[in-house]
């Protein structure tokens, strides 16, 4: 994946590649307007749960997935790939979880269709972590 767009809360970026982190959670992008895909999971528009993830704010204000809380159930997410093709989405659900308890079965679970996974940082900010105490999972069917 190069490219996705989310025309209901004007997000139209690049797509930089993730990785895991020592602490095994999946780093997020360096840049805070970047949108990063955990590289060793699904292809989006391959079988299965492709993991899309942003900032929500940055030290100077929004980030890139600020607005994701605004999408609703028929929002559309298109992801161009690299030969040029792309993969389109429907949102269906959106989620917010504890980071403590946060489901990793249910969101990298093997599924029978493409689909989709945006996730980013919500909740209350903890000053003494120095991270948001939640996040919030968009859930994304095949268009």
């Amino acid at each position: 994946p190069v490219h996705i767009s989310i025309p209901a809360i004007g997000v139209d970026s690049d797509l930089v590649g993730l990785d895991r982190g020592a602490d095994g959670w999946i780093q997020s992008p360096r840049d805070y307007d970047a949108v990063g895909w955990y590289e060793k999971g699904v292809l989006p528009g391959e079988v299965g749960p492709a993991v899309i993830a942003g900032h929500v704010d940055s030290p100077t204000g929004p980030a890139v997935f600020y607005d994701l809380p605004r999408l609703t159930p028929g929002d559309t997410v298109s992801v161009r790939r690299a030969d040029g093709s792309t993969a389109d989405f429907v949102v269906t659900g959106l989620q917010t979880v504890e980071k403590n308890s946060f489901p990793t079965e249910s969101v990298y679970a093997p599924t029978p269709t493409p689909q989709l996974r945006l996730v980013t940082c919500a909740g209350a900010w903890d000053p003494a972590s120095g991270h948001y105490v939640d996040n919030l999972v968009v859930t994304a069917v095949a268009a």
